[in-house]
């Protein structure tokens, strides 16, 4: 296959804008139309919402903002109070309103939109959820609450300053990272005489070491290629751990919270001096502890911050005992005065830690923030680089002098909105001007790692083999018609099945590893959500009842022989599917994992990790074919 020749920086982003407003237009789109049309009990089942909150407490987090505490409202709530299932995340861009009476009009539903405050979740929680509001002078409306997930413009607006940024360049000032991205160098050979470093991890197999050893000697770009189980984020844990080792400055990134939580989790083990930017995904101490809302509330450079912090708190506590209008607006008069100061001393407090931290994480987008203006770095590690949009990637890049890409481009590629939706000239768009904007061959669906591995080969790549996350039976699929049949499994899961488990009994439930249940027929019937008011919202979301008391069956099953029901995790790609197994097991069986995921449900069979946890599976893993 010939060498694809690859576009200018010049025509790349120029396309990537025009592409870029087209996505932003589709989501905002569908977004409005949700709001408008769907009630929120119908958003709620399809985990875009959660209704019937009420506020716990507010304060004041990172930046001065209000952060608001909701809980589920006590004369609805379960009996552990705990929140229904939802696929509401950290770093969602969420709408907060007074939730309307089922009987409510259409102008009073209107009234209520408009009541409303954005903000970000900042913290998801058993019980709770935290959400953080968007600007200072912000009225929270009273009474029963929900929030609803809208179009995050913030990522896009991140996304589309830096292909302007990247536009403007000359090209004197294209970094040796773009020259090879672009095609306008090779990469570096890579020396045959590097020395063999010294490992750190004991546990590293061949292939994660010779990866490891790829991407230090390596001098502008490193694809490390990591299928499902094969150690990927433990591989780049030692691998950051070398470069600080040799006295490099590491910028860590990846597509999501979880992504880049879950290298924070692992690496703050190692006592190296970091930071996580945003807020963490996860609330362990060792994450919690090391991110930067935490680090400016008790590291010593904290104590300018502490005392003004203090005085907002309680100006945000005097709102509620104001008696009028006049009284609100002087007490938002103060705390206008007071956030000035506190932005101020924290910018100070916050630049003092960054700079003092050897590893920096942070989202894609996330990378684009005031926190590291000016900030210079020795490598970027991406992880996840294939789940990523290339013009993300290019956010904490466009400055970066070498970049290690980590991820597994033979899995789905990033979901593109824009792609189903009729041409639609973008918002702004100056008629004539903005059309041929568009490069053919050029698409959000090309990944950054795509890209660079067709233009320069496998020469820029190394690929984990060794897996320990599936039996053998389970890796054996995808090993033969993804990966060359070059997989592995380790001899710890090779031949491990759930009977092998302590207090499991052999039954025929647990001494398979891949059971396929054939659904197809009559008495399987499935309801698609184009059948309710979801129409809008859910276009290809179906359930099916069947199929989810199958599972119930064989979840039964499973519990019955030994399983612990916290050892379960039941997967489907459907929110209106995740509602009626929530409905069957969540209750029935408390600790059971419960998830929604963006893969087609046979994609299961990978090993992907519960998407709820990063517990790996081994032993049976189930599909349920239609």
């Amino acid at each position: 296959m010939p060498t694809p020749i690859p576009p200018s920086i010049t025509t790349f982003t120029t396309t990537q804008l025009t592409l870029l407003a087209a996505e932003l237009a589709a989501e905002t789109a569908q977004s409005t139309a949700l709001l408008a049309s769907t009630a929120p009990s119908a958003l709620a089942r399809a985990g875009l919402a959660l209704t019937n909150l009420t506020l716990a407490s507010q304060r004041t987090g990172l930046g001065g903002r209000i952060v608001l505490e909701l809980e589920p409202d006590s004369a609805v709530a379960g009996a552990e109070g705990e929140l229904p299932e939802h696929g509401l995340r950290v770093g969602d861009i969420v709408a907060v309103q007074a939730q309307p009476a089922g009987a409510a009009r259409k102008k009073e539903k209107a009234e209520s939109r408009e009541r409303g405050v954005e903000g970000v979740v900042c913290r998801v929680q058993a019980k709770s959820v935290h959400v953080a509001l968007e600007g200072d002078e912000v009225e929270v409306p009273g009474g029963k609450l929900w929030i609803v997930k809208v179009a995050n413009d913030v990522t896009y607006k991140r996304m589309t300053y830096t292909m302007k940024d990247m536009n403007r360049l000359s090209e004197a000032a294209y970094t040796p990272v773009m020259r090879v991205a672009f095609g306008l160098s090779s990469t570096s050979p890579v020396p045959s005489d590097v020395p063999v470093p010294t490992w750190l991890d004991p546990t590293l197999n061949a292939s994660q070491k010779e990866a490891i050893a790829f991407a230090l000697a390596s001098r502008e770009v490193a694809l490390i290629h990591g299928p499902p189980g094969t150690g990927k984020t433990h591989t780049l844990i030692e691998l950051i751990l070398q470069l600080v080792q040799r006295n490099q400055r590491v910028l860590v990134c990846g597509p999501s919270n979880i992504s880049v939580d879950n290298i924070v989790e692992r690496l703050a083990r190692h006592k190296v001096p970091l930071v996580r930017l945003g807020h963490p995904a996860r609330l362990l101490p060792g994450v919690v502890a090391h991110s930067l809302e935490v680090l400016t509330r008790t590291s010593d450079a904290a104590a300018i911050v502490a005392d003004i912090r203090k005085e907002m708190d309680a100006k945000q506590a005097s709102l509620k005992k104001t008696r009028n209008g006049r009284e609100r607006r002087a007490v938002y008069g103060e705390l206008r005065e007071l956030r000035k100061e506190f932005r101020e001393r924290e910018k100070r407090c916050v630049r003092e830690i960054v700079a003092g931290s050897k590893v920096v994480l942070a989202t894609l987008h996330g990378a684009g923030g005031f926190h590291l203006k000016g900030e210079k770095f020795d490598v970027v590690v991406i992880d996840e680089a294939s789940q990523a949009l290339e013009a993300q990637c290019w956010v904490p890049l466009i400055g970066a002098g070498k970049v290690v890409l980590a991820g597994d481009h033979l899995q789905l590629p990033p979901t593109i909105k824009s792609l189903n939706m009729k041409e639609t000239e973008p918002k702004g768009a100056k008629g004539k001007e903005e059309k041929g904007k568009k490069e053919k061959g050029i698409t959000l669906e090309t990944t950054l790692f795509d890209r660079l591995l067709a233009l320069h080969g496998s020469s820029i790549k190394r690929m984990l083999t060794t897996q320990y996350r599936m039996h053998e039976k389970i890796m054996a699929f995808p090993s033969q018609e993804l990966y060359e049949s070059k997989l592995v499994a380790a001899d710890a899961v090779k031949a491990w099945l759930l009977k092998d488990l302590p207090f499991v009994d052999d039954t025929d439930d647990t001494r398979e590893p891949l059971v396929f249940w054939d659904t197809q027929g009559g008495d399987f019937a499935e309801k698609d959500e184009d059948d309710t008011q979801a129409t809008t919202l859910l276009g290809d979301s179906k359930s099916n009842e069947g199929e989810a008391a199958l599972a119930r069956l064989h979840v039964a099953r499973l519990v019955e022989a030994g399983v612990s029901p916290a050892d379960i995790a039941v997967v489907t790609p459907y929110n209106a599917q995740l509602a009626v197994l929530a409905r069957l097991l969540k209750e029935a069986y408390p600790g059971i994992e419960l998830g929604s995921t963006l893969f087609p449900l046979d994609t299961c069979c990978l090993g992907l990790e519960s998407p709820l946890s990063s517990r790996p599976h081994v032993g049976t893993q189930s599909t349920w074919q239609r």
